[in-house]
């Protein structure tokens, strides 16, 4: 079990902003400040996501689970007016999630927002293995 994920950004300012608004459907808000480093808190109230200044490297795939298709358009849409780029629409994955989007933040990153085979509102295939591919654009 994860306890929280970093994402190094370099402009942590911009992408609180970026974050703030992509995440706002998912159900995220940013409410801790630590430094230059920004908290976000799901809805269990967990700090499990945070935006930190950094060196910006190889980019870096991040996955938030969705509770709702609803959630997932509103991450998207949410994401493509703060500044994102569409890297695949919201939609079913055939082989890999019941739905899902994915959109590349401001220092080129891949954040997804998803939910699995078998949960509320999906189908009853299974949550693939790890070795299976996704179907993405790019």
């Amino acid at each position: 079990m994860l306890e929280h994920v970093s994402l190094r950004c370099s402009d942590s300012k911009a992408s609180r902003r970026f974050y703030e608004r992509a995440l706002k459907p998912l159900g995220y808000v940013c409410d801790l400040k630590y430094g230059e480093s920004f908290g976000f808190k799901d809805d269990d109230g967990r700090h499990d996501f945070w935006v930190t200044p950094g060196k910006v490297g190889t980019p870096t795939h991040l996955a938030f689970h969705a509770s709702s298709k609803k959630a997932i358009e509103g991450f998207h849409a949410a994401a493509l007016k703060a500044g994102g780029k569409d890297n695949g629409e919201p939609g079913p994955r055939e082989g890999y999630a019941a739905y899902a989007a994915f959109v590349i933040d401001l220092d080129g990153n891949n954040v997804e927002a998803v939910i699995w085979e078998g949960e509320p509102g999906a189908s009853d295939r299974k949550r693939p293995s790890a070795t299976r591919k996704r179907k993405r654009k790019g």
